[in-house]
């Protein structure tokens, strides 16, 4: 096989890849309402993700993690689908159905395993309040938010003590949508001239 070469001006950087990480929103989208999931979406624009997961949790997970019935995993499904077709906000976005394909109980651990091979990195992990204090309440937590960040829908009425240990790993999406991205602030150094 013969060898190609090329001819790059002499100082020329590669370019910066401008997206980067996966937001995963991981629910049972049985009361999520579509302006949460556009705001999810609004937030992975503005923060420059380079996808948006949407990980609806089948009914026997449901059911072990919040204590409620859900609706029969197709139908929220096929209404994710729905908004993913609709949305006009962000190009890349997933619906992962590994949940429903497996058809039982699947323990978040296992689901933040599966994703961590799938997608990019770095994780940042979409929670409702109430799913943010249910997942600090388990005994995996504090191996998980090492490797992931948290993104909470809306700060919780009450912390769980591990939530409020680990604040350096979690922002609501209020506090990450008033952040200015990095290269949108101006440049406050000194000048020589």
């Amino acid at each position: 096989m013969g060898r190609q070469t090329y001819r790059v001006p002499f100082g020329v950087e590669p370019a910066k890849r401008t997206t980067k990480g996966t937001l995963i929103f991981y629910d049972s989208f049985e009361h999520i309402s579509d302006e949460q999931l556009e705001r999810a979406a609004e937030l992975a624009v503005a923060r420059s993700f380079s996808q948006l997961v949407l990980y609806p949790l089948h009914e026997a997970t449901v059911k072990r993690l919040t204590g409620e019935t859900a609706s029969a995993f197709y139908k929220r499904d096929d209404r994710v689908h729905e908004w993913r077709r609709d949305q006009q906000i962000m190009r890349n976005v997933t619906v992962e159905n590994w949940d429903g394909k497996r058809k039982k109980y699947t323990p978040l651990e296992a689901a933040l395993r599966f994703m961590d091979e799938k997608y990019p990195s770095p994780l940042f992990l979409y929670l409702t309040a109430d799913n943010a204090n249910r997942f600090s309440s388990f005994a995996t937590f504090e191996e998980w938010i090492v490797k992931i960040r948290l993104v909470l829908d809306e700060l919780p009425q009450r912390l769980h003590p591990r939530l409020t240990k680990f604040r350096h790993r979690w922002d609501t999406v209020g506090e990450l949508l008033a952040k200015e991205k990095p290269e949108d602030q101006p440049d406050t150094r000194p000048r020589k001239h």
